[in-house]
């Protein structure tokens, strides 16, 4: 995924936190035990996290730091994306999408993306999303060309 999101770590955080927010968003959809494996997705997202801030050349010292802001931009993120896909106003989520992951991005097309995103995973149980190997659409970052 691009979307004017930058090749960096915090822009891949950027894209990590869009991605969990649709997938813990539909398992808390879903019956037992979806929400084992949500708890269970976010605990590994935020050991790679730990992770990338260690192999990054980060103290011990500071990383226990570090992740108390990673987790708190984390889960602010997932409550503005609740909130904007919760608004019947489409720029609600290209603002939260703008404000958060790419000031720089097109929000209308990463907005779309995301709507169409979640769309796809609306249709998936529990056994699909564990069996899938692509959960997501292909981002491609530009407008369908015009049909003449």
């Amino acid at each position: 995924m691009d979307g004017g999101i930058p090749d960096s770590f915090e822009g891949r955080f950027e894209s990590l936190a869009l991605h969990m927010f649709l997938v813990l968003r539909r398992l808390r959809e879903l019956p037992p035990p979806s929400d084992d494996l949500a708890q269970d997705l976010t605990d590994c997202c935020f050991d790679y996290l730990e992770l990338g801030f260690r192999n990054g050349g980060v103290s011990d010292i500071a990383v226990p730091k570090r992740m108390k802001k990673i987790g708190q931009m984390f889960y602010g993120r997932l409550q503005a994306y609740g909130t904007a896909f919760s608004e019947a106003d489409p720029a609600a989520l290209e603002e939260a999408l703008r404000r958060n992951a790419a000031p720089s991005a097109d929000a209308a097309l990463l907005a779309d993306y995301l709507r169409t995103a979640q769309a796809q995973l609306a249709g998936y149980d529990l056994d699909l999303i564990l069996e899938k190997v692509t959960l997501f659409p292909i981002f491609c970052g530009k407008e369908p060309p015009d049909e003449a």
